[in-house]
């Protein structure tokens, strides 16, 4: 099974100082058909303003990953964690028994674009607690690169749920497949750029749903960067 999600179907929310696309009910936007895949709960596709954020508020039991593509992000929690997030890097942060945290554009002039991505973890109540780990474009050059998994395996980050999450640029001429197991379940976001899925054009902000073991190839005719979960199709807390 394969089914796409467009980008221009996703929800939306524009507050002035953010504007945000939401692959999945987020907020004040609810899709019954869009709750969720597996234990993948919240892509927010979100742009932020010079200056403009998150003030402080709080999460519980959930596994949040930030992605940068564009700008840098300063973060700061509850827990003592004070940084700044910039594009190659991948921060994940476990909520667990209850943090607080506030999210801002480090930049006074730049805009901050960001994946806000959230995992409902193997279990409730965990202990809060942080990473942040950098990935060069080298890295991911014309491959999968781990960047999120169970274990933190590869000096990927640690993920506390049966996911292993996977980052790939891809210029004119790259292509990698991915073979997932069965019983997995696949969801790749175009994160920039454009290129195919299974020969499927796709540009950014599309994602795509797999159930099923067959191969799934990646590439691009220009430049591209995907992510891509490979996830138990079950969750529990």
């Amino acid at each position: 099974m394969m089914h796409i999600r467009n980008a221009e179907d996703r929800g939306s929310a524009n507050f002035g100082w953010l504007n945000s696309k939401h692959t999945f009910s987020f907020g004040n936007y609810f899709d019954p058909n869009f709750l969720g895949f597996g234990p993948l709960r919240v892509i927010n596709d979100d742009r932020v303003s010079p200056a403009g954020g998150f003030p402080t508020h709080g999460h519980q039991d959930m596994e949040i990953v930030s992605y940068v593509l564009e700008g840098a992000l300063e973060h700061k929690d509850t827990i003592g964690n004070s940084s700044i997030i910039k594009p190659g890097d991948v921060q994940r942060m476990s909520a667990g028994t209850g943090i607080r945290h506030s999210e801002y554009n480090h930049s006074k002039t730049d805009l901050v674009h960001f994946l806000q991505i959230w995992i409902i973890p193997e279990r409730g109540g965990l202990e809060p607690s942080y990473e942040q780990i950098e990935f060069t474009e080298a890295e991911k050059d014309g491959k999968l690169r781990l960047v999120g998994s169970r274990d933190g395996r590869d000096g990927s980050v640690v993920i506390h749920q049966d996911v292993d999450l996977y980052a790939a640029l891809l210029s004119e001429g790259q292509e990698v497949t991915h073979k997932p197991r069965e019983g997995r379940l696949t969801w790749i976001h175009v994160a920039k750029g454009d290129g195919f899925v299974n020969n499927l054009p796709v540009q950014a902000g599309d994602g795509i749903a797999f159930d099923g073991a067959d191969p799934i190839t990646l590439s691009s005719d220009g430049k591209g960067e995907f992510l891509l979960f490979d996830m138990t199709g079950h969750h529990s807390q």
